[in-house]
Order: structure tokens, then sequence, then C-alpha cells
């Protein structure tokens, strides 16, 4: 209890409610509390610990490399090997033409670095998002958050930003020979896992070609096996011009990246030089951290029984009272309750019966499933029993 009073106390909060929950270490798909209290993990902090927590191949991958470096020089000016193997390993799964990766610190510096990547390839300044989407906190990465109650507070943002419906066909006439990019969510996190139609895709990317505007596609959320593909853009067979990732991408490190063709990040290079710069950016420990993190998930064959798995928690809990709806992708669901207040006591409840859950910033009447990929069918059924139990409480 005095640990949480000081870290209400030092420590900056961003609600005024927060969970409290005190980790002690966590392995696999469950944390443990000081007192030994065992929480499953249906969060992976959000789409961050997608192998689980404490992963060996990880852990001895950090070891590894904080003997032999930690950080030597600005980003992009020294040749660190594992940025460069790193880099190459997810080209080699990504389609063409994504094979040039800028690595940086998170997700929304991510986002910030895809957009002026945009502006300055296509000379242009409009930028199109859309309603209920989610895609970070810094000025940028806000003016195309598609959540007006976190925007207002923080005006001026970057102007020339105009929000669509989402998979809303008709709206891609906005798009026009004066947009410098699209960015979008394949599947809207934050909006309570709303998947987008590949036909809406396919003529989203259509609509770029045709008024050479650039595609961003946020999978910040989605990357690395969440959706039963290693990235959604294989998934729906729809390729970026610009791809956007974070959360898994580090293995449980703070790291971030967009990645484009060789063709548009060259204009990065020069007028100005350093179009784009970070000092910690590709920190080697993140980069040897997140290529041993995806060398496991690809190696080990788990992305290929995520949506079996993601259908099991499906099949169990449908048909519950309570639940209104379920949308899932793969391992990424959103159970709705269809009430704000009710859905927060059943979290609470959670918490007492030992799950760490979540909901979304923009549908905050649904809770979120999101366990490590490592998931085994055993415990997908105990967590649903844990579920089920909790919910009951309510009827």
């Amino acid at each position: 209890m005095i640990l949480r009073q000081l870290f209400l106390e030092y420590v900056g909060q961003t609600s005024g409610n927060p969970l409290l929950i005190e980790i002690d270490r966590a392995e696999g798909i469950y944390m443990y509390a000081p007192d030994g209290k065992r929480y499953t993990d249906l969060i992976s902090g959000v789409t961050v610990s997608n192998i689980g927590h404490g992963n060996k191949y990880v852990t001895d991958a950090v070891c590894r490399q904080v003997n032999d470096y930690m950080h030597l020089m600005v980003y992009g000016e020294f040749v660190e090997s594992p940025q460069v193997r790193y880099a190459q390993k997810i080209a080699s799964v990504l389609p063409e033409p994504l094979e040039s990766v800028y690595f940086v610190n998170s997700g929304s510096e991510a986002v910030e670095g895809a957009l002026k990547l945009a502006k300055r390839y296509t000379g242009r300044t409009e930028l199109i998002a859309f309603k209920n989407a989610y895609h970070g906190s810094t000025h940028g990465a806000l003016s195309v958050m598609g959540g007006e109650e976190f925007r207002n507070a923080f005006r001026p943002l970057i102007p020339g930003v105009r929000h669509l419906n989402f998979n809303v066909i008709e709206d891609l006439k906005y798009i026009t020979d004066k947009t410098a990019a699209v960015i979008i969510e394949p599947i809207q996190g934050e909006g309570g896992v709303r998947a987008a139609a590949p036909e809406y895709l396919k003529a989203l990317r259509k609509q770029c070609d045709e008024t050479g505007t650039l595609l961003i596609f946020d999978e910040i959320q989605t990357g690395f096996g969440r959706t039963g593909e290693v990235f959604a853009t294989i998934k729906y067979g729809v390729t970026p011009d610009i791809l956007v990732l974070a959360k898994a991408l580090g293995g449980g490190m703070p790291l971030g990246a967009f990645i484009s063709s060789h063709k548009i990040m060259e204009c990065l290079k020069t007028n100005p030089v350093l179009g784009h710069i970070t000092t910690f950016g590709g920190h080697p420990v993140c980069c040897a951290a997140g290529l041993a993190a995806f060398e496991y998930l690809i190696d080990s064959g788990i992305v290929k029984d995520v949506e079996r798995k993601g259908r099991m928690f499906e099949d169990i809990l449908t048909g519950h009272p309570l639940i209104k709806e379920i949308r899932r992708t793969g391992l990424l669901l959103a159970i709705e309750i269809g009430d704000e207040e009710l859905n927060q006591r059943i979290i609470r409840d959670f918490v007492e019966e030992g799950l760490a859950p979540d909901t979304f910033l923009f549908c905050e009447s649904a809770f979120r499933i999101a366990p490590p990929l490592i998931i085994t069918d055993e415990q997908i059924e105990e967590t649903c029993e844990t579920i089920i139990t909790s919910m009951n409480k309510f009827m």
C-alpha cells in the first residue's frame, strides 16, 4: 500500500481512477502482485506483450546486447547490427515496396514521422483521418485522432485535417489531389475493434492511387500476429505507402517505426538534411529485443493458431445474457456490454477475480480481450470461466 501511495504522489497521473494493480513479476500470460496474487493479462499491455512476459529468447537477447553496447550515437549515424538485422527481417516479411525502416521510440513518434514524410514527399498539406481513430497523443498524432473530446483542450492543432466516417465508401470522394495522406487503422482499436470491410480498403487504395495521395496504415495495435496474420496489410491484401508500427515491435521494450519505399523515404535526406531525427530511436537494446521477439513469433508458428484461439473465446462467451455483441479479429476482441456504468463495474470485479482488463477510449461500453498470443486452450477456458463467473454477479 505504501508503494501505491508513492505512485499516486510522485508519478504523473493520467486519470482520476487508475486500477492501482501493483505487479512484482510477470511470466507467460500472468502477472503477480507482491502478495502472490496472480492476474491473467487480458490486454498484453495493450498488444505489446504478444509473445508473453519473460520470454527467455528475448531476455537473453537483451542481456547479450547490454553487454556489447547500449546507446552509441544519434540515430542514423553509426551502423548498429541490431537495427540493421531487425529492419532486414521486417522488410523480408512485408510486401513490396515496404523496404525502408525508420526506427523511432514510440507509436506517437512513428505517426509524427509518417505524417511529415507524406507532406514532404507530396508537397501537399491536407491530411485525412477517421472518426474514432486513435494514433497517439503528441500534437501531430492528436490532430489526426478521431475523438473531439481529446483534441479540444489542446487547440490549435495541425491545420488542414479532415475526419471522415470509417467504412463509408461515399466519403472517399473527399480524398483529392490536395490530400497529402490518408491515415487509417485497418482495424480500429480504441474504437472498439471495428474492422474495415475488405472492399472499403480496396476502394481507399484506388482513390489514393488516382489522386496521388499516400496511404498510411497504422498497425500499432494490429501488427505482429494479433489479427491472425503477421500484419493486417497481409490479411487484407492491401499495401499502404507507409506502414506505422510500435507496441509489439519492441518485444516489451520501447520501439516504434514508420516504413516505406526507398523512393519515398529518400526525401528526408535533403532540403533540409535530417528531415526527421531522433536520439534514442532504434536503441540497440530495444532492437535486439524486438528482433528476438519477431524471430520467436515467426519461428514458433503461433500466428497460425491465433484465429482459432480467438474464435474459442468468442464461442465460449457468445450467448451470455450481459453480452450484446462480440467484435473480433484474431485475438483482439471487444465484448460489448452496451452500458458504460455496468461495464466499469464488471471491469472492477475482474480485478478482484484476478484478471487485468481494460476498456476502449472511444467505446467505454465494451471491455477488451487481447491476451498474449501464446495463451493455451486450457488458459482460454479458465479465463472465460472467470469472466463468466464475474459477469454473473451483475445479472
